[in-house]
């Protein structure tokens, strides 16, 4: 949604009918005024879950909603005493391992390799070329607009269109950096994963779109609301 009080609305309503039919449903409203991880693109946010899940490597704004998200479901279901044990059991169960065993045994029921997260790489779709997005001048990123980062993986073909468009699920964007943080001129704002220079050149012009340099902003965190 494009502003706050329209995502409390939608939030609201959506609530308020579960609730009408009977059923536990309680809604969190997260920042999106920048990415929630540091990959956007299909095979790019798949590898980008593996490491997550594993450990590897944990974008912190996706762990916090990924974690309120878990604990809260945890808590209006009764296997959780509480929010703040919720989250506690989904962030144990997520640093113990089973989070990312789950998964594993998830994918392999599915049909899909047993080694899947293990060694996710060799089942991953590669993009032809990559390329970095220089900065246009130093100073600190001040704002990103999400959107121009999703239309940017749209001009590489990582999203449709219309409905009849075919998906390439290699390409997208990877180390897209967090609102707040400083660069010097000619720093990657983030790395293009394309399959022709044409594409990345139309992707490029969107994430400098994307990105405004300027004064420190202030930053909200990424959970702004609980609707219950």
């Amino acid at each position: 949604m494009d502003t706050f009080e329209r995502s409390v609305e939608l939030a609201e309503s959506i609530t308020g009918v579960a609730r009408e039919a009977g059923l536990a449903c309680n809604a969190l409203i997260t920042d999106m005024n920048q990415p929630l991880a540091s990959a956007a693109g299909n095979a790019l946010e798949v590898s980008n879950a593996v490491d997550f899940l594993t450990g590897k490597a944990r974008d912190a704004r996706l762990e916090e909603v990924t974690l309120a998200l878990a604990g809260e479901m945890l808590a209006i279901t009764h296997l959780a005493e509480g929010r703040a044990a919720g989250v506690a059991k989904a962030r144990a169960l997520l640093e113990g391992g089973q989070a990312a065993d789950v998964f594993a045994r998830m994918v392999a029921a599915l049909g899909g390799p047993k080694d899947f997260v293990d060694n996710p790489e060799p089942y991953l779709a590669k993009a032809k070329l990559t390329r970095a997005v220089p900065a246009p001048a130093s100073g600190d990123i001040s704002a990103i607009q999400t959107r121009e980062i999703g239309l940017a993986v749209v001009e590489l073909g990582g999203g449709r269109r219309r409905a009849d468009d075919v998906i390439n699920p290699a390409v997208g964007l990877t180390e897209l950096l967090d609102l707040g943080v400083e660069v010097a001129a000619g720093d990657p704002l983030c790395v293009i994963h394309a399959d022709s220079e044409a594409q990345a050149d139309a992707a490029e012009a969107k994430v400098l779109e994307a990105y405004a340099i300027g004064p420190a902003p202030q930053v909200s965190e990424p959970v702004l609301k609980i609707i219950e």
